[in-house]
């Protein structure tokens, strides 16, 4: 079980009703938060509520298929998912892995046993979000980049000056007006006359 305050919360998908309470109630015992639902269209409901942490699918589902719903589950809110089968034959193993499946257990499932594979799945789930967010920071930082970068050049062709002073030019027009770089350098390039610097040239 994971040392977290909050315990996780894990979305269960399971059309047979018996598993579904067994399993519920085992892994609450265990210390986790349980969302249950018995079908793909009532775990989209309970997931509109509470995002969970992670997901536990029957990959044979009424309406909607489990594949499916993982599909949904990772491409709408990005959350990791196992697959929960009483079948483990390699084609469908091979499904479940294409998918993008964090692991596959197969029925009957014995709580304690599948803890583990649990912990791992969660564990992995925060690796795969702190990756996400730091690609998303890196292109943020690339843009804001660029955009400095271009400010910078319309700058100095505007007053005739080099790159360092331009820089430092706008830096000191951003501290004066308390304003952000990036905010300042993407109203440059839109209009380079909404800004004037020349008070600033010179300035260290």
């Amino acid at each position: 079980m994971s040392g977290s305050r909050i315990p996780p919360a894990i979305l269960l998908v399971e059309d047979d009703r018996l598993i579904l309470h067994t399993l519920a109630a085992g892994l609450r015992d265990a210390g986790y938060c349980i969302l249950q639902a018995d079908s793909a269209e009532s775990a989209m409901r309970a997931c509109m509520e509470t995002r969970p942490d992670l997901a536990l699918l029957d990959m044979r589902l009424p309406g909607m298929p489990g594949t499916d719903f993982a599909r949904w589950l990772k491409n709408t809110l990005d959350v990791p998912f196992l697959f929960l089968s009483a079948y483990s034959d390699p084609e469908t193993v091979r499904e479940a892995v294409e998918l993008g499946a964090l692991g596959y257990l197969v029925k009957p499932l014995d709580i304690p046993q599948i803890i583990p594979s649990i912990e791992t799945a969660l564990l992995r789930g925060e690796e795969i979000q702190r990756l996400h967010q730091a690609e998303i920071n890196l292109s943020i930082a690339l843009k804001t980049s660029r955009n400095i970068s271009i400010a910078v050049g319309l700058c100095m062709e505007k007053y005739g000056i080099g790159a360092d002073e331009s820089f430092e030019a706008l830096r000191a027009y951003c501290r004066s007006n308390r304003k952000k770089m990036p905010d300042t350098a993407d109203r440059i390039i839109r209009d380079s006359g909404e800004i004037d610097l020349s008070p600033y040239l010179g300035n260290r």
